[in-house]
């Protein structure tokens, strides 16, 4: 079993920063992927990005792509988001997820195993 906890969240005015964490319960092993997903209200859940947790690489929806960046601190089984030049449209609920499956759409949310709670992310125009 692995719990993911976000924090960070916040309000913010457009065209500022803010960076979420996903802290996750336990050692790493089997966890392929880590992502981030975003849920507006009244809108369906979408894809935001996601890393390798070994390699870091990373994988970006074209929404955020440029303006946000995803990175991993293995030792620290912790995820983060540096989002920057936010946009009234990019505030949502931010989940993060993991997942074992190293193959697969990364935009599919049910080929996650384990997700967060969310935090909630503001931007005021």
């Amino acid at each position: 079993q692995v719990q993911l906890v976000e924090s960070g969240g916040g309000v913010v005015q457009a065209g500022g920063s803010l960076r979420l964490s996903c802290a996750a319960s336990t050692r790493s092993f089997n966890i392929y992927f880590m992502a981030w997903f975003r849920q507006a209200p009244e809108k369906e859940r979408e894809f935001v990005g996601a890393i390798t947790l070994s390699g870091g690489y990373t994988y970006y929806a074209d929404s955020v792509k440029g303006r946000f960046t995803i990175s991993r601190d293995s030792g620290k089984n912790t995820m983060y988001l540096q989002m920057n030049s936010l946009k009234p449209e990019d505030t949502a609920n931010y989940y993060c997820a993991v997942r074992h499956l190293s193959t697969g759409r990364l935009q599919e949310g049910n080929t996650y195993n384990y997700w967060g709670q969310g935090t909630q992310v503001t931007v005021s125009s």
